[in-house]
């Protein structure tokens, strides 16, 4: 047995934002535990008699990760599917909470006893929101890597949030940048208390970050004391030649002590994106401070999909579970190679790029100018030349906080057939090219 040690759950009071000091628990939704105690007769809870719910099961097949080629019928009856319909509890039911527990153990070696907990939510996009709104106040500073997610600059621009900009490579994030930031920090100013992080196929860049710069990150976390919010829907889509780095739920374990990460896991890429199913890991005080925010916004992700994703992953397993995880990066790693072959056909002479590594996303830089040493916007050339011309991608100005000119573009190769992706690139060739013409 390791000893891990844990910071104390008073030290979180300084994480916390007033709202989350200032939230009660729901005066029914906290006392559903009560209900668990053997002989109670319970008079509590405004509960529908699931005996009128009109539905006796619900039935599926899924292919057998282990052999594909093979349907496997699963069924939700009985006990199960009364759990599926009712009210549940708002971490997620307990089986299937318990099943991401492991599942953590087993990616991330994050044993259950070791200061954290886990809960369930409507994708992870639900849990996110709720633990930014649960530590960061309005005005606050954040540190965020740019380019950024572009979902959750609106969560920080809610909150009217000073967003410092830590700039990103092939290589993640650069931690010395983090370094330069955080050891010069104005005198007299709080410094930031988060530090939002897309670690691995990052949406927009595609890139991982280094381990290293992980590690460097960790440590000024502990130097610095804020909290690491690890947002990885790209976790089982790593494709890269080299053993997957560590995540920094794992990569804590190296540190004096645990929980200063907390880490958001998405079952959109792997299993499906309209079923919603996230969690998020990390700090027991911090999860607990989130699961009262649910229980007063909607009350718990819904019973229904719960049931529907434990009965699929019981019915795999871990083992088929991962199998099918590994299968689902094979088929991105094809994705990824057939368009950079076309970028490297159509656009070769006029973007620059670096290849990634996971996820599904380019990131690649247009040449707009002859003149090598002129940056170029690609916002209008996008948004404006490229649809007319029969191509649809995101320019690179709306994953940056204050939306400033860059001639970086955003394509996903997850849809798109390699016929489609040439002629997408061709397309985009002769409006590169014509726009080359007019300067």
């Amino acid at each position: 047995m390791r000893t891990v040690k844990q910071l104390p759950s008073e030290f979180y009071d300084y994480f916390l934002s007033t709202a989350a000091k200032e939230r009660k628990p729901s005066p029914i939704r906290g006392l559903f535990p009560l209900e668990n105690k053997p002989g109670v007769i319970s008079l509590l809870a405004g509960k529908p008699n699931d005996a009128l719910f009109p539905f006796e099961s619900f039935s599926f097949t899924t292919a057998d990760p282990l052999d594909p080629s093979q349907l496997v019928p699963v069924s939700i009856t009985g006990a199960d599917l009364a759990l599926g319909l009712q009210y549940g509890a708002t971490s997620g039911l307990p089986r299937l909470n318990e099943w991401f527990v492991g599942l953590q153990e087993r990616s991330h070696d994050r044993k259950s006893n070791e200061g954290w907990s886990l809960t369930i939510g409507n994708g992870s996009q639900d849990v996110l929101w709720k633990a930014i709104n649960t530590i960061v106040d309005d005005g606050d500073t954040v540190l965020i890597e740019s380019p950024i997610y572009a979902g959750v600059l609106p969560i920080f621009e809610q909150l009217h949030c000073e967003q410092v900009e830590i700039a990103t490579d092939a290589n993640g994030v650069r931690s010395s940048d983090l370094r330069v930031f955080l050891e010069n920090w104005p005198a007299g100013k709080p410094k930031p208390k988060v530090f939002y992080t897309v670690p691995y196929g990052c949406n927009p860049t595609g890139m991982t970050a280094a381990v290293e710069r992980r590690r460097e990150v960790l440590q000024l976390a502990h130097e610095h004391n804020f909290l690491i919010l690890e947002d990885d829907p790209y976790f089982y889509l790593y494709f890269g030649k080299a053993e997957r780095p560590p995540s920094y739920f794992k990569l804590e374990l190296e540190m004096p002590e645990v929980g200063r990460v907390v880490r958001f896991d998405s079952f959109s890429k792997i299993l499906s994106a309209g079923m919603r199913m996230g969690f998020a890991s990390g700090p027991k005080t911090i999860i607990d401070a989130m699961d009262l925010h649910t229980g007063t916004v909607n009350l718990q992700a819904s019973s229904l999909v719960q049931a529907i994703t434990l009965a699929l992953v019981e019915k795999w397993g871990y083992h088929g579970f991962f199998a099918h995880t590994r299968a689902v990066a094979s088929f991105y790693k094809e994705k990824r190679d057939a368009f950079e072959k076309a970028l490297q056909t159509h656009l070769g002479d006029l973007g620059e790029w670096s290849t990634p590594e996971a996820g599904m996303f380019f990131w690649f830089k247009l040449l707009m100018s002859p003149d090598p040493t002129e940056e170029g916007d690609s916002k209008e050339l996008i948004e404006t030349k490229a649809y007319e011309g029969g191509v649809l991608a995101l320019p690179g100005t709306v994953f940056l906080p204050n939306g400033r000119k860059t001639a970086y573009v955003r394509a996903a190769f997850s849809l798109s057939t390699e016929e489609q992706v040439n002629e997408a690139l061709r397309r985009l060739r002769v409006v590169m090219l014509k726009e080359r013409e007019d300067k």
